[in-house]
């Protein structure tokens, strides 16, 4: 298929049901991510996560038409791929998290660099071309691993701890929601920096909720905490694929009724 072509839209509507399940990703790709690479080696997690990741992708790349739980399953393994990925760097490779936050921070401005030079939009409203879902699912990873590596280095590095981290990125991302409607924020933007944003929120609150007492969280479990996460995922997504709120026109429509 060339590069070009026209496909139907990939992608849900930003609903509010979008930013939910997108912040239980957040969190529910944390605590699995972490679950697995302390319980095994965390390169033979990596290689099991990428093999996940590459399948969820495909599976993505190959429907004609937004699929929620299709579009959902990807969502959740980049979300515990790129977990895995910035928190190899720091506990096999020693890479501090402010280092690793700055590498993920300069791969996404690049990646949105040439995405808006190729396609002259980054409007998630027009994922309608095979290049642009490449573009826009390359953006997704690079958020999810920025935003772990964030969390962690506020939280470790920082020493603010998970729950007031969790705290600190819930007021940031209240930002762009304000002055979006106060002063006009291009939309665009206003989705973007939220996006990024909810990785941090989701990881810090999963963490607060998985770690021990001692390190100031629930000590609930990182088992525990993703089981949780996921039945309310798997919910959520059999929810929206029976109502369709999350399809263009049927949000359209149940925003315009009385």
């Amino acid at each position: 298929m060339p590069a070009g072509a026209r496909l139907a839209r990939k992608v849900p509507e930003v609903t509010l049901y979008f930013w939910i399940i997108k912040l239980l990703t957040t969190a529910m790709g944390e605590s699995t991510s972490d679950y697995l690479v302390y319980r095994i080696d965390p390169v033979v997690a990596v290689v099991l996560g990428a093999m996940a990741l590459v399948a969820a992708l495909a599976l993505q790349l190959v429907v004609r038409r937004y699929i929620a739980w299709v579009y959902w399953l990807a969502v959740v393994m980049v979300a515990v791929f790129g977990t895995m990925a910035a928190d190899v760097l720091h506990i096999r490779l020693h890479v501090p998290y402010d280092v690793s936050t700055a590498l993920f921070g300069v791969s996404l401005v690049i990646i949105f660099v040439v995405w808006y030079r190729t396609e002259r939009t980054l409007s998630i409203h027009s994922i309608t071309t095979p290049r642009r879902e490449l573009f826009y699912w390359a953006t997704v990873l690079a958020t999810f691993a920025l935003g772990t590596a964030a969390g962690d280095m506020t939280a470790v590095t920082l020493h603010l701890g998970y729950l007031t981290s969790a705290v600190v990125f819930t007021i940031v991302i209240a930002v762009p929601a304000v002055a979006y409607y106060t002063v006009h924020l291009n939309e665009i933007v206003a989705f973007w920096f939220a996006y990024i944003i909810t990785r941090p929120v989701g990881a810090s609150f999963a963490d607060w909720m998985g770690v021990a007492h001692r390190l100031g969280g629930l000590n609930m479990g990182r088992a525990t905490v993703s089981a949780i996460l996921t039945v309310l995922i798997v919910a959520l997504v059999g929810y929206l694929t029976v109502t369709r709120l999350d399809v263009a026109d049927a949000a359209v429509a149940a925003a315009a009724a009385p």
